[in-house]
């Protein structure tokens, strides 16, 4: 059967994709290379009975109505505000830093936004316009938090120090005045009653929609005739077959994921526990049993240990990847049937409700043109 779309690769970009255009009367075909869909957001129930993610908790948050409204269609939600805690210094404290980390950390008795912020200010290093990620953090909270509880936990996340990273990678990481602990402030914060992969399987439930597992694009794409449209959303180096990459190739970092089965209720106290510190090689603690208040007589855990092999999971932000990747960008404009939506293919860290709307406003944003050339 003759499709009119292909999209390669089935997570929220392609998902969405694929959605909205067999909505719109177009058949659709959808290669995944994975044995799954769902992307990096795939999770299923697990030996113990504990909703799993395979690769990492996902949180949902966001203060985009449209991409509320989009998926609610798909999923039943319930209220989740997700919180992170860190052993720091032989403590346990609140992540973004906040009143109650600063209190902590430093035995202090700070009690109001106004002494917060006055002890921030007196800590932090003014830097006008960082420009990288050391001198974001040093601008935020000064040096000795920047030692305590970033310089380390970003060597270990991305093989980088903070000076070797984009300010935005950094940047990204709020810091409160007040005793506030959510990890995120957004308007909407929920997890799927179902799991996420519910949410995978109502996308692609439209009829008009074919689904290929286990097949990597680029083993059959001499199989495929013309369509009106391709949308890539893997890898970008990896579509124009790694060509700027003969001296220096585009970064990315995976995560080693170690599960283990505790015979207990809980193992931790919250649902992740992060290490910011060198006393251990992983990063964080995941304990899935805390979400959704789910019941098993025993517990599952997941250590995460970051590294440069595996699945690409996070670009790696810096000015040296950004000029690689602005040579396959001009690549890429030269193939305007061709569309590279997501973080691989943008080599750009979205959030889930970045990459929701990313989808979606390409599609508006295609449609769009069309109407309008239609209307000419």
């Amino acid at each position: 059967m003759k499709h009119d779309i292909l999209i390669i690769g089935a997570g929220i970009s392609g998902s969405v994709l694929a959605e909205r255009y067999a909505k719109k009367g177009k058949t659709v075909l959808v290669l995944e290379k994975r044995d799954h869909i769902a992307g990096n957001c795939y999770d299923y129930i697990d030996e113990n009975g504990i909703l799993v993610s395979k690769y990492g908790a996902h949180l949902f948050h966001t203060n985009y109505d449209e991409v509320w409204n989009y998926v609610n269609k798909f999923s039943e939600w319930y209220p989740w505000e997700h919180k992170v805690i860190a052993r720091v210094d032989e403590h346990t404290v609140p992540i973004p830093v906040n009143m109650t980390t600063v209190n902590t950390l430093f035995n202090l008795n700070l009690k109001n936004e106004t002494e917060m912020a006055e002890w921030l200010e007196a800590n932090r290093i003014d830097i006008e316009d960082p420009e990288n990620g050391k001198e974001a953090v040093l601008n935020k909270v000064g040096p000795v938090l920047y030692e305590k509880m970033f310089r380390h936990y970003t060597k270990k996340q991305w093989d980088k120090w903070p000076e070797e990273l984009d300010a935005s990678v950094l940047n990204r990481i709020p810091v409160r005045t007040n005793t506030d602990d959510r990890y995120f402030s957004d308007k909407y914060q929920a997890l799927p009653k179902h799991g996420y992969t519910r949410i995978f399987e109502n996308l692609l439930s439209h009829p008009n929609i074919t689904v290929k597992l286990n097949t990597d694009y680029f083993d059959v794409k001499d199989e495929f005739s013309t369509f009106e449209k391709i949308f890539y959303t893997g890898p970008i180096d990896r579509f124009f077959e790694f060509k700027h990459s003969l001296n220096d190739q585009l970064e990315y970092r995976s995560i080693n994921f170690v599960s283990e089965t505790v015979d207990k209720p809980y193992f931790q106290e919250n649902s992740v526990v992060n290490y910011p510190g060198m006393e251990v090689e992983f990063t964080r603690i995941i304990e899935y049993k805390h979400f959704g208040n789910q019941q098993s007589d025993k517990t599952t855990i997941v250590r995460e240990y970051t590294t440069d092999k595996g699945e690409p999971y996070y670009p790696v932000l810096n000015k040296k990847n950004q000029e690689i990747y602005n040579k396959y960008k001009e690549e890429a404009a030269k193939h305007p049937n061709i569309h590279f939506v997501g973080r691989l293919a943008n080599y750009k860290y979205f959030n889930m409700d970045q990459a929701f709307k990313n989808a979606l406003d390409l599609f508006h944003e295609l449609e769009k043109k069309k109407t309008l050339k239609y209307a000419e």
